[in-house]
């Protein structure tokens, strides 16, 4: 398996634990950066893991910031990409299940780290749906990309 992970300087510390933690299963991550906490803009991070996962350079990707929302609003603007703001087991579960999420987005000052892997684990774990109704759903957000 093959991941890129990015963040701004608020998840620098997240994304830092996150990659060990990956590196630990044997999971091959792409560290697109940042590499301190001194500030940074998100979305230079964030599109950067964007880029690589419609690339198809690797399965998914992880995207810190404070809150995981402003990287995953800048993540989702780049075609193909469906990122989804992970904060509980039931999130996790449900944006790989019934949102086929390609990109996974973590608050630093949301979750602790111990909860992010345990979110991380469910995602890797779930499979997408086959469900004729969130494959539709998913093509309708193909559509929206236009």
């Amino acid at each position: 398996m093959k991941v890129s992970i990015g963040s701004d300087h608020a998840g620098f510390n997240y994304k830092e634990l996150i990659r060990e933690y990956l590196e630990t299963k044997e999971i091959e991550v792409f560290d697109e950066g940042t590499y301190s906490i001194n500030p940074v803009d998100y979305p230079d991070y964030a599109s950067k893991v964007a880029y690589k996962v419609v690339d198809k350079a690797v399965d998914f990707g992880i995207v810190i910031c404070g809150t995981g929302l402003g990287v995953s609003i800048a993540a989702n603007k780049v075609n193909g990409i469906r990122a989804a703001v992970v904060s509980t087991a039931f999130t996790a579960e449900s944006a790989k299940n019934h949102n086929h999420a390609n990109v996974i987005a973590f608050g630093s000052r949301v979750n602790s780290i111990e909860e992010v892997k345990e979110y991380l684990d469910i995602y890797m774990n779930t499979k997408e749906s086959e469900e004729k109704r969130h494959i539709n759903r998913v093509n309708k957000i193909h559509k929206l990309e236009g």
